[in-house]
């Protein structure tokens, strides 16, 4: 080991990678997944589905074109960490307002570069996501290697990034309203609902299927978020009580909610689906789309022969199953997130088709 390192990885086996610190000094045990997107680090940084994960970026270069405060999914940043090949704290970007040293250090986040990347994510590939241990080079492997066992990753991932109390995002001459519950949303899927014409309330994920009556909306929108979906009991419970009563769009989180609310079941996969290149065909008319994803459970494809689910977009590197609907509810859902650009407008017509379904509803149709 060279002298000058000063930070490092433990895994569970005992297998060890060191590098260089920036972002927060802290240490934290997290999730370690990989992320294969080439650009939009600080989109992911800020995604809260990342919560109490480490991002291994597969993008060799990271930090060139710093942070611009336009661009945040969220207020505050949730990520468990960052794991780099070669960091630039030297941006070229006119709109940059800070680097990315400086956010992940103002919200206690740490971040690791010099690493062999490329290792890391062949190791994850080969044996699945788990916890890793990102701590001071100098740490003894045995202590960590005893943190590391008696550390949990929390399951209140939901509970920690949701709203506290309901907020509004509104738009000029607005034609619906729509209201949001709160898993981790993403404040470009709020953007992309108002630009539809939408005025959007987003609540708390406890928000009861009677308060939201109680708000007379036109659609629910169910948004993503971080964690095992079977953990967020509470989302669950009001889909049963509101699908057939309101036009109802999943994403992400969502979408696999959509499909426990229906008697269907999840499993996690292996390492995940996370990077804005995975091809998705649409079932209904053949087109493949270039998808963004974050996810690291499915649904699975067999529990739904007891529902009345219909798969609409399959994942053609896995045939895992990316959308589902049921018509005679209005309610449907992707398991990737068509707000993030990818290819990059393949998939913006779902938030055209919950217009249309809200229409329908409304009688306008």
């Amino acid at each position: 080991m060279e002298k000058n390192f000063d930070r490092k990885i433990v895994f569970e086996d005992g297998k060890e990678y060191y590098g260089y610190g920036f972002g927060a000094n802290c240490d934290r045990v997290c999730e370690i997944v990989f992320n294969t997107s080439m650009v939009g680090y600080q989109e992911i940084i800020s995604d809260p589905s990342y919560t109490y994960q480490l991002v291994v970026m597969t993008y060799p270069l990271i930090g060139n074109y710093g942070i611009a405060d336009e661009d945040f999914e969220t207020k505050v940043p949730t990520i468990g960490g960052l794991v780099v090949r070669d960091y630039n704290d030297m941006p070229s970007n006119f709109r940059y307002t800070k680097t990315l040293s400086e956010i992940l250090e103002e919200n206690g986040i740490p971040g690791i570069y010099g690493v062999d990347t490329r290792m890391i994510t062949r190791s994850i590939r080969d044996f699945g996501s788990r916890k890793a241990f990102i701590t001071d080079a100098s740490t003894a492997k045995e202590d960590a290697l005893k943190i590391l066992s008696s550390v949990d990753i929390p399951k209140d991932a939901v509970a920690k990034v949701s709203c506290k109390k309901r907020w509004y995002s509104r738009t000029s001459n607005h034609k619906y309203n729509v209201v949001a519950i709160d898993c981790g949303i993403k404040l470009n899927i709020i953007r992309s609902l108002n630009s539809c014409g939408c005025n959007v309330t987003v609540v708390p994920y406890n928000t009861t299927a009677d308060e939201i009556d109680f708000m007379k909306p036109d659609g629910v929108f169910l948004s993503n978020g971080p964690g095992d979906p079977e953990n967020v009991l509470p989302v669950i419970e009001t889909v049963k009580k509101l699908r057939g009563k309101y036009p109802i769009f999943g994403i992400c989180l969502g979408h696999q909610i959509i499909s426990l609310a229906y008697g269907a079941q999840t499993y996690k996969l292996k390492f995940g689906h996370r990077g804005g290149n995975h091809p998705v065909k649409n079932l209904k008319n053949g087109k493949i789309e270039i998808t963004s994803q974050n996810h690291s459970y499915a649904v699975d494809l067999t529990s739904l022969e007891q529902t009345p689910l219909t798969p609409t977009h399959i994942n053609l590197l896995d045939q895992t199953v990316e959308g589902l609907e049921c018509e005679k509810d209005r309610l449907f859902s992707v398991q990737y997130h068509p707000e993030s650009a990818p290819g990059p407008q393949d998939s913006t017509y779902l938030f055209g088709r919950f217009i249309d379904l809200m229409k329908e509803a409304n009688g306008n149709a």
